[in-house]
């Protein structure tokens, strides 16, 4: 690494985490001063990072992770910078418990415990606008295309093309990119990769997304639902448990070729997916997309789920079991669809593992697969079918979190009670504010 630096002649090196809610922290070095960071890390005022420690317990530090190193080429420096993910760790060396990658570690090690590495493939939503929104505009899409739309335009020129280019010379492999179903909605699909590295990868992913779009004069955004009137930003997300090269998901002879421990996988998902719903979907505006409606225009590419249960190749279901391909046995999978790209991947990801893993543990039954359109039925034929709605707002998701000694557990008491805490600030906060639906509907009274 410091060869490559000294070669390429890089002057800094940006050392990055998260705070609690998934948002980027970064601290530049130069090359001189790694091998020092690399021995005692960077300290740093915890108190002043989100959720991360108290006043009187701020001294933290900041270590680099050098599996992590990247180059990462950016507009306001040609020559690029490197840059590397750091563990948060307290002065006596041990891991800080406000470290959302150190909630992700803790659960993968649970995973290799049992013999199991976790792997995840996710495909990311996002909208290019063409400005940042001034407060009370509304945005603008670049295009009015649609599903797999090839869109030429005078402006964001070959986005996609120039933000794959950014990605594999930061070593992030993409597999799929297309145009998705609304106005200037993009989906651009990161290949399969054990789950830390791939939150490291959306980490990187939300930041070179935005770095492109200021370089061409747009602005991307991962707002799980920007626009009223049509569909929203997800990020489907498809996962495995292998023992070693052995993809414990995949029976030849079960039903869809799916495996007794990929159905108690699956059993663990549904019994659980309203307690780690606040996690997956964190932001007021995260249930407008579940709850919105405007999936379900023609050839959104899809409806966002809004209902607990699973399906095989069914879009409208929580869980989704994708076509089996015969010549790869490997590829037996399970999509969750409930994610928004807004999420911070690492909490996501720990509680999605957590509760599969307890499926697993505890021997959970699969239900029958829904296979109608899950959105089609009346209220009457879901309880029918025992078919339960996930949370409707953010207000019921913590409700419901608040409860659940599986996420208390997963998140540690830490992250479990800040995260409670400010995501009952902000729904208190937007309770309080009046919306632009209520003065055009109620000022003339």
């Amino acid at each position: 690494m410091l060869h490559t630096l000294e070669e390429r002649n890089i002057r800094f090196v940006r050392l990055w985490f998260t705070d609690v809610l998934g948002y980027l922290k970064s601290v530049a070095v130069a090359p001189a001063e790694l091998e020092g960071a690399f021995a005692e890390g960077i300290g740093f005022d915890g108190s002043a990072v989100e959720g991360f420690a108290r006043v009187y317990e701020a001294d933290m530090i900041a270590k680099p992770d050098p599996s992590t190193f990247q180059l990462m080429p950016l507009r306001d420096d040609p020559g690029g910078v490197g840059r590397m993910f750091c563990d948060i760790l307290l002065p006596d060396g041990s891991p800080s418990h406000a470290d959302p990658r150190y909630v992700l570690k803790r659960a993968l090690a649970k995973a290799a415990n049992l013999g199991f590495t976790f792997y995840t493939h996710p495909e990311i939503e996002f909208f290019l606008l063409r400005e940042r929104p001034e407060p009370g505009a509304k945005p603008r899409p670049i295009d009015q295309g649609g599903y797999f739309d090839h869109t030429p335009h005078n402006i964001a020129h070959d986005f996609r093309k120039s933000a794959i280019m950014m990605l594999e010379a930061m070593g992030i492999s993409v597999e799929f990119s297309h145009h998705e179903g609304a106005p200037g909605q993009q989906e651009i699909d990161l290949r399969y990769a054990d789950a830390l590295s791939t939150a490291d990868n959306i980490m990187s992913f939300r930041l070179a997304m935005k770095e492109v779009a200021l370089d061409q004069g747009v602005y991307a955004t991962f707002m799980p639902k920007p626009f009223t009137e049509h569909p929203g930003s997800g990020m489907h997300t498809h996962m495995s448990l292998f023992e070693g090269d052995r993809n414990v998901f995949h029976d030849p002879g079960g039903e869809f070729q799916l495996s007794t421990i990929g159905r108690s996988f699956i059993a663990g998902l549904l019994t659980h997916a309203a307690e780690i719903t606040a996690v997956c979907n964190q932001w007021v505006n995260s249930y407008k997309r579940l709850w919105g409606g405007a999936e379900r225009i023609a050839g959104a590419g899809g409806e966002a789920p809004a209902y607990i249960c699973w399906g095989h190749n069914n879009r409208s279901a929580l869980i989704r079991v994708p076509m089996y391909k015969p010549q790869k046995g490997n590829a037996t999978r399970v999509e969750f669809r409930s994610l928004d790209p807004a999420c911070n991947p690492y909490l996501a990801f720990a509680v999605i593992l957590a509760a599969g893993l307890k499926g697993i543990e505890e021997g959970y039954q699969l239900p029958p697969g829904a296979e109608d359109d899950v959105w089609a039925l009346t209220p009457a034929e879901r309880r029918a079918l025992g078919i339960a709605p996930l949370p409707q707002s953010l207000s019921d998701a913590i409700n419901v979190m608040q409860t659940s000694e599986l996420v208390a557990e997963t998140l540690g008491e830490h992250v479990f009670d800040f995260f409670l805490r400010n995501k009952r600030e902000e729904w208190q906060e937007y309770r309080r504010h009046v919306t632009e639906f209520e003065l055009e509907r109620y000022s003339v009274l």
